[in-house]
């Protein structure tokens, strides 16, 4: 699969690329260096200017790309920041402006590049949410290993583990419990923390020596892995006594290669996951004709060369994903992916489509046991019994975290229709006009089809083309000219019809007070309520008039 420029510069992150000037949806699919006077390349190629040394030849080069339909042109500072060089890639409306940050070397970005690339358009990646590859990464480890003559394991900036050596000679607990969990316990964490371990890692690329600990924690070297000023992670080995210097120097050489792979597969991350929002978003706005559905084996179904994106079996349920008020939706997907990965969704299906945040969740398969109040065992991850669960635990620390789910799709056409009725139960909610039941967070519409039914047809009514001759113009007129509650009376007995008890108690009057009003209003526009039918089309124009349905009477 095709990816752009913009995909390689977010990927990589701003330590490395930064986009000077955009070009729309500008394809890449290869790398080319290119010398002062060499000709520039193929269509989609990312042109790295190695051998730029002035503005003037910045510009050249900028105008040999655009030429050759080139993707994009990377340049290292001044000649990127140049303005005259920004302006001339503006003026060519043609190949992206990116800048190289100077202490990186070109041998580097090409490596990283390459792989980025070669990895977005291998066959996996057709696969939505398919992980990358990590046994560099072990290897990696053992030479560390072999280095220092002791346990390692490679973590990252979230004391995630990423590898270990073979070895295991020299252990403790908090090592056994890193590796079997694949992330640094919560106690251990706190005694690293205390003795302001991730601080130093933050902020120094100098190794770190921490004493003995306890509950049996050894001490331990900490070579810290950043990459152009960011911090990736770090090596931690299992040490008895202090290691000299010649051998810390090797692992921090250890260390700088393991940047590279860990920017490398966190650019495949990202790339791996805008695959998937991708394929996603074609998904619930198109569907896809794959062959999955609710007799379809587990797992995902690939699609050859030009088919339909891939699917997980089904059946599923599309959501639509609230988050608190003023997060842009880039923030709502990296939140709720967050959300979805601390609860074990590891692939999570997430993708924006119109300006709202959709996910696609399986249908609870049969014979399945619900999620027991204690936990989550019974649900697998990425499940809509999963989704109740993690949604009972959010919603009740934060209201503002909620989500809506369409009628179940059968098959990968009824994903538009589920999407959006999905969409259709986030916009009730969020205006207010559809309550989230308490501590659940969670609405499905054959929960609410009753409200949206009434939304459907209150919107189909309108007011912008007048009242269609009914009773309810002249009684808006009335209230506005004498100050009369005329309408407002009108929908509560409606809504509590045959019960004028509950009406009157609803809005605070006596009966008799009711039963007067509503002869006044007959006296201003007659009107036969014994008719179910009128009484229905005056319900619907009052809502779209803001006088929405009113709760019964207690």
């Amino acid at each position: 699969m095709t990816i752009t420029v913009t995909d390689l510069v977010d990927s990589l992150g701003a330590g490395f690329l930064r986009t000077v000037v955009a070009a729309r949806d500008a394809e890449v699919h290869d790398v080319a260096l290119a010398e002062p006077g060499d000709a520039v390349g193929q269509p989609g190629e990312l042109v790295l200017g190695v051998g730029v040394a002035d503005r003037d030849g910045a510009v050249a080069l900028l105008e040999r790309a655009a030429r050759a339909a080139a993707g994009g042109v990377v340049l290292k500072g001044p000649f990127a920041g140049d303005p005259q060089v920004a302006r001339a890639a503006r003026e060519l409306a043609g190949p992206a402006l990116v800048e190289l940050q100077p202490h990186t070397s070109w041998a580097h970005v090409v490596w990283l590049l390459r792989g980025v690339i070669d990895r977005a358009s291998a066959p996996d990646t057709s696969r939505l949410g398919s992980p990358g590859p990590h046994a560099d990464l072990f290897a990696l480890a053992d030479a560390a290993a072999e280095i220092i003559d002791a346990p390692v394991t490679v973590e990252d900036a979230q004391s995630r583990v990423l590898a270990y050596s073979a070895r295991q000679d020299t252990t403790d607990p908090a090592r056994v419990s890193t590796i079997v969990g694949r992330r640094v316990p919560p106690e251990t964490l706190t005694h690293f923390r205390a003795g302001g371990v991730f601080r130093r890692l933050a902020r120094s690329s100098d190794p770190i020596w921490t004493p003995a600990g306890p509950d049996g924690t050894l001490p331990r070297l900490i070579i810290p892995v950043r990459a152009g000023g960011e911090w990736l992670g770090s090596i931690w080995a299992v040490v008895r006594s202090q290691v000299p210097p010649e051998r810390i120097r090797e692992l921090s050489d250890v260390a700088s290669v393991l940047a590279l792979h860990l920017l490398r597969l966190r650019a495949e991350a990202g790339i791996a996951r805008r695959v998937s929002t991708g394929q996603l978003r074609v998904a619930l706005r198109e569907g896809a004709a794959s062959g999955s559905g609710p007799g379809a084996a587990p797992g995902p179904v690939v699609p050859g060369p030009g088919a339909a994106p891939a699917l997980p079996a089904g059946p599923w349920r599309v959501v639509a994903f609230g988050s608190p008020d003023g997060t842009d939706i880039r923030r709502q997907l990296d939140l709720w992916e967050s959300v979805a990965l601390r609860f074990g969704w590891h692939q999570p299906l997430l993708t924006d489509l119109d300006g709202l945040l959709f996910g696609l969740v399986a249908e609870r398969p049969r014979g399945r046991r619900p999620v027991t109040a204690g936990g989550m065992a019974d649900a697998g991850a990425g499940t809509l019994d999963w989704l109740r669960h993690v949604l009972r635990e959010v919603h009740a620390h934060d209201p503002g975290l909620y989500a809506a789910a369409g009628c179940p799709a059968d098959s990968p056409d009824q994903l538009p229709r589920a999407t959006a009725e999905a969409g259709e139960l986030h916009r009730l909610i969020g205006t207010g006009r559809l309550p989230l039941p308490d501590r659940t967070g969670i609405v499905l519409m054959e929960d609410a089809w009753d409200a949206v039914v009434v939304e459907r047809a209150t919107a189909a009514v309108g007011i912008d083309t007048g009242l269609l001759g009914g009773p309810l113009a002249a009684l808006r007129a009335h209230d506005e000219e004498h100050g009369t509650p005329y309408r407002t009376t009108l929908a509560a007995w409606l809504d509590h019809f045959g019960d004028p008890q509950s009406a009157a108690r609803l809005l605070r009057i006596h009966p008799n007070t009711l039963r007067y009003r509503l002869r006044k209003l007959d006296e201003v526009a007659p009107v036969d309520l014994s008719s179910p039918r009128v009484r229905l089309a005056l319900r619907l124009q009052l809502t779209a008039m803001g006088e929405g349905p009113r709760p019964a009477g207690r």
